[in-house]
């Protein structure tokens, strides 16, 4: 049952729910965030070209920015991030001629942003 106050309160307390609100919509959020990064990093891990395996275990993900209502984090290569723009969208060869496309990365990019959408909308409308 909600609580008694006078009408000269009312504006502080609706303020004191959102603010609680925001919280955990934040809290929330960052956790869909994390999730979404991790799938995309798995997910290129997945699909990405093996010849010995290094580049597709390269990738890995890194919180970029955090503070106490945003986070941003950065799926990459390690240290094999010079093939990957190479990788997926091919390149031109020395002595003529192109080497094909192999994309991984974009496929993996799109379920991650889908699956961010469902995270946030499921969390904001469960709660």
């Amino acid at each position: 049952m909600g609580r008694g106050i006078p009408i000269s309160q009312l504006s502080a307390a609706v303020m004191e729910e959102l603010e609680e609100y925001a919280d955990l919509a934040t809290e929330d959020m960052k956790s869909a965030v994390k999730k979404a990064a991790a799938t995309v990093r798995k997910d290129i891990e997945a699909s990405a070209p093996r010849d010995t395996g290094d580049y597709a275990k390269s990738w890995t993900m890194k919180t970029t920015k955090e503070n106490s209502n945003a986070l941003q984090v950065t799926v990459h290569s390690r240290n094999r991030y010079q093939l990957a723009h190479l990788l997926e969208y091919g390149h031109a060869k020395r002595g003529g001629g192109r080497v094909a496309a192999r994309p991984h990365i974009a496929a993996a990019e799109e379920a991650g942003i889908e699956q961010l959408e469902r995270e946030i909308e499921r969390s904001l409308t469960n709660g």
